[in-house]
């Protein structure tokens, strides 16, 4: 299935949009706090376009991804239980207590490592908020983890300039699969 080359060429063509900026912050605000699609799928291409503006893009990124995690944040500790029944039947259920049991057990790291890995971060700044989690620990946890997954994005990309386009292009399906599977592979086995 070639699903990911689709999306990654409409966000190549979304890339050299004018308001491109606006959308890759929409994109990273939402994701931290309902949306499903991470940003890395525009922040990559954007960089690709224009490789001088890599460090503003991932900031732009980091920036509205914390901004969206503390809305998540603020979900979770406000309207939990009005939620809840929604995110179960959505089928986010079992990854919502697995991200319960995770902060019981390990608390701000796991905000640390959710921000920085491929797996549903909004369930854990959702997660944060409905356990009160200390807020500003979560802020720190949010920036760091984020900002190192998007300026490692952003400096890969950047550093690989048209090498790493032409990777891309010819890679991008299997990239997405492994993402996928390594998602599910983590969820397995802290499961």
């Amino acid at each position: 299935m070639r699903i990911f080359s689709r999306l990654y060429y409409i966000a190549l063509r979304w890339a050299h949009h004018p308001k491109a900026p606006w959308y890759l912050g929409g994109l990273s605000f939402a994701e931290s706090s309902f949306f499903p699609i991470p940003p890395d799928v525009m922040l990559a291409p954007m960089v690709l376009a224009k490789r001088n503006k890599a460090w503003r893009f991932a900031s732009i990124t980091t920036v509205t991804s914390v901004l969206g995690g503390i809305f998540g944040y603020l979900i979770g500790w406000l309207a939990f239980d009005l939620i809840e029944p929604w995110l179960n039947n959505i089928g986010y259920g079992d990854e919502l207590e697995l991200s319960r049991q995770w902060f019981l057990r390990w608390g701000v790291w796991v905000v640390f490592i959710a921000g920085f890995a491929p797996i549903p971060y909004k369930l854990f700044t959702i997660s944060a908020g409905a356990l009160a989690m200390s807020f500003i620990p979560f802020v720190i946890a949010s920036l760091i983890g984020r900002g190192a997954r998007f300026f490692l994005v952003a400096g890969l990309i950047k550093a690989g300039g048209e090498r790493m386009e032409r990777a891309l292009h010819k890679y991008v399906d299997t990239l997405g699969w492994i993402t996928i599977a390594a998602a599910v592979s983590v969820y397995l086995v802290f499961r």
